[in-house]
């Protein structure tokens, strides 16, 4: 494995362990992180054979979403707890919408098609960049490179999008009936021709 394929797996896991950390904290309002590891372990893919490991790997990704900004301690009867913030609930929306669109079995198609375009300034361009691995890991399809096209109803998904992105400016959502020479796409989404 490459030195870029492995710097690269160990930021998934990372991610992946935040992302679980923030769920587990939503689900559960206030979470102890002492009787973190039960429940939690469940939601992660990647579950490590030592304990103490995994008490330093909780324990940093809980430091990594106080410094984010996502969730802040509380001290309650002596005992630290983890209690998401605004902007973590926000980061947590997002998650939910973009697991439901990923996942929800897809309805009969309207015969429209969902635009997203978006004109980032070049100094904003980590945001743009990560608006594109969003809409591609959602299963949009890029029509031009500002350009991205999805059949189903996403409009409460590019919202908290914008928001936690805070690109709300820059960002159009459209609804198109028609795109030109669409075959590509309605074989890529598997839908009837006409």
């Amino acid at each position: 494995m490459g030195r870029l394929e492995e710097t690269s797996r160990k930021r998934r896991k990372k991610q992946n362990i935040q992302r679980a950390l923030l769920i587990a904290t939503a689900g559960a309002g206030l979470l102890a992180l002492t009787v973190l590891a039960p429940n939690t372990l469940q939601l992660l893919r990647y579950i490590p054979i030592d304990r103490r490991k995994f008490d330093f790997r909780a324990r940093t990704a809980a430091g990594r979403l106080v410094l984010k900004g996502q969730a802040k301690w509380v001290e309650k009867d002596g005992r630290k707890y983890l209690r998401l913030t605004e902007t973590g609930r926000q980061s947590v929306a997002l998650e939910q919408a973009k697991i439901s669109l990923q996942t929800r079995k897809k309805k009969r198609w309207d015969r429209r098609w969902r635009m997203v375009v978006f004109d980032i300034p070049e100094r904003r361009y980590r945001t743009r960049n990560r608006l594109r691995g969003v809409m591609r890991d959602v299963g949009f399809i890029r029509l031009q490179d500002s350009v991205w096209v999805y059949p189903y109803d996403c409009e409460d998904f590019i919202a908290l999008l914008k928001a936690e992105l805070k690109i709300g400016k820059d960002v159009l959502y459209a609804i198109a009936d028609t795109i030109e020479n669409d075959r590509p796409l309605r074989t890529h989404f598997g839908l009837p021709f006409e």
